[in-house]
């Protein structure tokens, strides 16, 4: 015969055995959160940037303008690996490249690197 009560305690061994695999799942989802997260601010800015770039004149104030554009709106957590290039005459491309962080974004930063690209017709100039 079993005494009662001798499993009291039983649940709490139990979630301290859990604790670390829910903690894993936490941090994961987290990770995936802000992968998402910078691939949506990498679409967002080349947007921008083509944007600009389509209003600007070619050659350099183009890719000033572009560059300024594709950046402007990116946290500085983004903002300090990011690149911003467009090209193209009549049809106008930008690509913007961040790179992923790891857990808190403006700490440390995955070496691979999310793009976002996106085209625009240039405006006529009147």
């Amino acid at each position: 015969m079993r005494k009662r009560g001798a499993d009291s305690g039983q649940v709490s061994i139990e979630f301290l055995g859990m604790t670390p695999l829910i903690l894993l799942t936490l941090v994961l989802v987290w990770q995936a959160v802000l992968v998402g997260y910078t691939f949506t601010l990498a679409g967002n800015a080349a947007d921008e940037a083509v944007r600009a770039g389509t209003a600007a004149s070619p050659g350099g104030a183009r890719q000033a303008a572009c560059s300024a554009a594709g950046r402007k709106d990116l946290s500085a957590a983004w903002r300090g690996d990011a690149t911003v290039s467009c090209g193209g005459s009549g049809y106008v491309t930008a690509d913007v490249s961040l790179k992923v962080p790891v857990l808190f974004p403006g700490l440390i930063a995955f070496p691979a690197r999310v793009h976002g690209h996106a085209g625009a017709v240039e405006e006529a100039k009147d």
